[in-house]
């Protein structure tokens, strides 16, 4: 089969070169966004990932809800408030934020989960040259 009529059946299909992002040569800088996997950016591996994902989106809607029925609309809206001051918390891009602050708000900051455990900053694949990481983040590149 010739390449046009490959072409012609995969037209409704999503790019690849859409789907990796490029650097400045054109060529997937894999060093700031990892390596790419065409399979897992187009469909969910397992049923329950999609909601996996939302997870703490979905309870944090319900407990927003669940506050605002009992105390009234000041305490959710005070509670985001909260949340929002305490993401705007960051250490320098090249250093691991615990993000102690939001985990407190949550309730989150006395139990042992996955993230706490296999989330070894020291293990990250994303570490690279300090100055270039804050230029990045600066947008100065």
């Amino acid at each position: 089969m010739d390449s046009r009529g490959l072409r012609s059946q995969l037209k409704d299909s999503v790019p690849v070169a859409g789907l990796c992002p490029q650097g400045a040569y054109g060529v997937q800088d894999s060093i700031r966004s990892g390596f790419s996997s065409v399979k897992n950016e187009l469909m969910p591996s397992h049923p329950l990932e999609l909601s996996e994902k939302n997870f703490q989106l979905n309870r944090d809607k319900m407990s927003f809800s669940t506050l605002r029925n009992i105390q009234g609309l000041h305490a959710p809206l005070k509670l985001q408030m909260e949340y929002r001051a305490a993401r705007q918390i960051q250490r320098l891009p090249f250093l691991p934020s615990s993000n102690l602050a939001v985990d407190t708000l949550r309730g989150n900051d006395e139990s042992v989960g996955f993230e706490d455990i296999l989330n070894d900053p020291a293990q990250s694949e994303m570490m690279g040259d300090p100055h270039l990481m804050v230029e990045y983040k600066l947008g100065l590149l």
